[in-house]
């Protein structure tokens, strides 16, 4: 009899194990490309329209300080690892293989993991997504990703040229080539691999990371424009990209849209927000300032300035604005808290999650940046810390923000004063452990 209780026994305590795996929340990632914060309706535009990112915006967390990278790679590199650039990027184009990312993180705790969308950080390297945790991928990009002929020379021929992206994709799916994709949208085929993971994995947790296809040059058309057929080659570029970015929003619809047909809806963290600012051959008009350059590359507001949402029914209150500053650092501690996963050492930055709750004491209330596009092998690092207001660069200068977004006019003398001793040693703290040679002390280039 006591051997028959202990078999139950045994037997309800793995049911109950099994079902608290399942009940583990999930965790979506999607980061769209070249978009900064004036490209979204919800942030104020009047000229594009997100109505799928809006919805999570309402019914979420919209933060109103959230920052990138002013480029891609290096946005790539530090929403993964969780650690200031100058840490670990090392050459543009590349990610250090070694390095933990969310993906291991949560691979260790029972997770599944993808990644579908833009890679560029393995050239020629197919096993370079499942090297940092993922099970399976379809990515676009084991190309070099700026490389001289001599560099292209050194791969397999597939690998000497990128592809496209968009229209007859050059996909790679877990070490082999997609065939098939000719007339196909390089954005509805990824996104159909993530619709398909969630249906295979619904009954255990999972870590889908969507790094988007859209909306980078070049500006084409989509399948939802006019001219899809047949370019039109009169229109101009701004309105391709306007197309581009109605259907990165619907992109983002049609992953929540599955996450609702397969009951998932309500046990899933979603987090959408971009790479870096806008191309800077764009000017979009934007409500608040007038018009806005894009930044993409520059350290100013439209570089690196960009749309955060986090929404999880039931856990986060719908309506939640978060003003303190957050940075890609942020991401990882996140997705540790919210998976019961224990977070690697040595990274910079802190769990949103109780921000979302109203708990501001965990708020840090700042936020640093270090950017190279070279990485730490060629030029220094350009650094600053901020908060919603101020911000300090490692050579002195300080900017008020909301009144100089552009960064023009320096300020100096009493006026600035409390918010320099504020900040200094803040950026000090941080700066000591960045070698003399990689920070850069010049003054700031402005737009």
């Amino acid at each position: 009899m006591k051997t028959i209780q202990t078999i139950f026994a045994i037997t309800l305590a793995l049911s109950a194990g099994g079902l608290h795996a399942q009940e583990k929340p999930n965790v979506i990632v999607i980061m769209a490309d070249d978009i900064g914060f004036e490209c979204y309706s919800h942030k104020g535009s009047e000229f594009y329209k997100t109505p799928n990112i809006d919805q999570l915006a309402a019914t979420g967390a919209e933060f109103t300080q959230a920052y990138s990278q002013p480029i891609c790679t290096p946005s790539r590199v530090r929403i993964m690892t969780g650690r200031y650039n100058f840490r670990n990027y090392t050459q543009f184009g590349e990610l250090d293989l070694t390095q933990p990312t969310f993906a291991t993180m949560v691979k260790s705790n029972g997770y599944a993991t993808a990644i579908a969308g833009k890679w560029q950080l393995s050239p020629g390297d197919l096993d370079g997504p499942h090297k940092v945790g993922f099970d399976e991928y379809c990515l676009w990009h084991f190309a070099p990703a700026h490389g001289g002929k001599d560099e292209k020379a050194l791969l397999p021929k597939q690998f000497q040229n990128k592809g496209s992206r968009y229209k007859s994709p050059t996909l790679f799916q877990n070490g082999k080539r997609v065939s098939d994709t000719e007339g196909q949208y390089g954005p509805d085929l990824v996104s159909d691999y993530i619709c398909d993971f969630i249906e295979r994995k619904k009954n255990e947790p999972f870590l889908v990371y969507y790094p988007m296809l859209l909306t980078h040059s070049p500006f084409n058309p989509t399948p939802d424009s006019i001219d899809w057929e047949k370019t039109d080659e009169s229109r101009e570029p701004i309105e391709h990209f306007r197309e581009m970015v109605n259907y990165m929003d619907k992109m983002v619809g049609k992953v929540v849209n599955k996450l609702d047909e397969t009951g998932l809806r309500d046990n899933t963290l979603v987090i959408v927000t971009g790479d870096n600012g806008t191309n800077r051959d764009l000017t979009s008009p934007f409500p608040p300032r007038g018009v806005i350059h894009g930044g993409k590359g520059t350290m100013q507001d439209a570089g690196n300035r960009v749309a955060f949402v986090a929404n999880w029914p039931g856990t986060i209150k719908p309506g939640t604005v978060v003003a303190s500053p957050i940075g890609f650092t942020d991401v990882l501690p996140t997705i540790a808290e919210v998976t019961g996963s224990t977070a690697p050492a040595g990274i910079d930055g802190l769990s949103v999650l109780p921000l979302t709750q109203g708990d501001l004491s965990k708020a840090r209330g700042w936020m640093f940046q270090s950017y190279s596009k070279g990485g730490s092998g060629n030029t220094p690092y350009r650094c600053f810390v901020r908060d919603a207001n101020w911000k300090l660069y490692a050579d002195g200068t300080l900017f008020n923000v909301p009144n100089d977004w552009l960064e023009k006019a320096p300020v100096t003398g009493p006026e600035g004063e409390a918010h320099r001793k504020r900040l200094q040693p803040i950026l000090d703290g941080i700066l000591k452990d960045v070698p003399s040679r990689l920070i850069d002390r010049k003054v700031p280039v402005t737009q």
